[in-house]
């Protein structure tokens, strides 16, 4: 058995490389991922896909079969589909950008210095942040709806549409896009768009109100 007892170098390049890479996804998923789309069961894939990338690249960079193996499972975890749902593109970018993080952190130790690790992961999240916080500064959410007021469609009726459609769903809707129409039944379906931050920005102004009462 070539298999040696305790190796404590090794062992520390691995609990400090494993940290690394976890503080790193952590801002990525929880800080700028969460605070928006809110989706634990995503924030909990992430973290564990991190994780096991990172320990499988880690352990097995010795084999020497780091090129493929990264491309290989980048081409894996890459289209991966959930049989219950497929995965939005939004979560589908972070997944690979864990991935990516992952498999560099893990298999470029014995390539570059620290100083460049740590500056290709900074730009990593300053990126990200950049584009999710900065530029995108508002999450646009969409839902169909059945509609059953089809004198509104028209668009001469458009902006009755849009009031009627704010009353009855609660929902700050800034515009709406009519879909398929049924004159048959007298519906239409209804895709309504509306600002996530504005939905919350309600929601916590009701709780200090009821709080208030």
């Amino acid at each position: 058995m070539e298999i040696t007892l305790v190796n404590w170098t090794a062992f520390v390049h691995l609990i400090f490389y494993f940290s690394f890479n976890l503080l790193v996804t952590t801002v990525l998923v929880r800080f700028l991922y969460y605070r928006s789309q809110k989706r634990k069961d995503y924030l909990f894939t992430f973290i564990m896909i991190s994780s096991i990338v990172f320990l499988l690249c880690f352990l097995l960079v010795s084999v020497k079969l780091e090129l493929g193996f990264a491309l290989g499972l980048f081409a894996i975890f890459g289209i991966i589909r959930y049989r219950t749902t497929p995965i939005p593109i939004k979560e589908m970018t972070y997944l690979f950008i864990v991935i990516g993080v992952s498999v560099i952190n893990a298999l470029s130790r014995a390539h570059i210095s620290y100083l460049e690790m740590i500056f290709v992961n900074v730009i990593i999240v300053a990126i990200t942040y950049g584009l999710e916080r900065i530029w995108l500064l508002r999450h646009e959410s969409s839902k169909m709806i059945l509609y059953e007021k089809i004198e509104l469609i028209k668009p001469e009726f458009y902006q009755d549409l849009i009031d009627d459609l704010k009353n009855r769903t609660g929902l700050p809707i800034h515009r709406a896009e009519i879909k398929k129409i049924s004159f048959l039944r007298d519906t239409a379906q209804v895709i309504i768009y509306y600002y996530t931050d504005d939905v919350s920005n309600v929601t916590e102004a009701d709780s200090m109100e009821a709080d208030e009462m």
